[in-house]
């Protein structure tokens, strides 16, 4: 593919992606600006990649492998600054995100505070389980586009979900009985 073909096929794919990709990016970073600074790592090595790409397998998985290896790069890189684990503070819209199918200030502040806790609880996740629950449950991909974009088997993928799943139920149980 020259050059001058692909900026009008990259135009294309940024258009259909975007909000895709960053959104995949919130979710596994949990911080608005992380997550604009890696989808524009993301879009840059697509570019430098669309040249080179196959199709050996389609462009949705394609794009999700290379959006997971670089939350993973993202991630490492973050973990290496901060010497002591890495603590992130999660964006006010996911403390948001139950909260607004609530009417009083009660219900709303309680919900707030449960979803807080829900993904706290999906960020202490192994890396692995969190990708593999983000892009299930918030990207809607089935097991076999999570394997592929994960590189693994679909069976690896159940045992992930099944997994993050059971340490989430935990998680959830304990706030129950707070």
């Amino acid at each position: 593919m020259n050059t001058n073909t692909s900026v009008p096929v990259f135009e294309e794919i940024v258009k259909a992606y975007d909000a895709k990709v960053y959104k995949l990016c919130w979710y596994l970073l949990k911080n608005r600006s992380d997550a604009q600074d890696c989808t524009q790592d993301i879009f840059i090595a697509i570019f430098q990649g669309l040249p080179s790409f196959k199709q050996e397998s389609t462009l949705n998985t394609w794009i999700y492998r290379i959006s997971t290896n670089k939350c993973y790069e993202y991630i490492r890189r973050k973990k290496r600054k901060k010497r002591f684990g890495i603590h992130v503070q999660i964006d006010a819209f996911f403390s948001q995100t139950i909260s607004s199918q609530q009417h009083n200030p009660e219900e709303i502040a309680l919900a707030a505070e449960k979803s807080l806790f829900f993904w706290k609880a999906v960020e202490k996740l192994p890396l692995q389980q969190q990708i593999a629950y983000t892009l299930f449950n918030v990207e809607d991909m089935s097991y076999q586009e999570i394997a592929a974009a994960l590189q693994t088997s679909v069976s690896a993928v159940e045992s992930l979900l099944f997994r993050a799943r059971r340490k989430l139920a935990e998680a959830l149980a304990a706030w129950d009985n707070k």
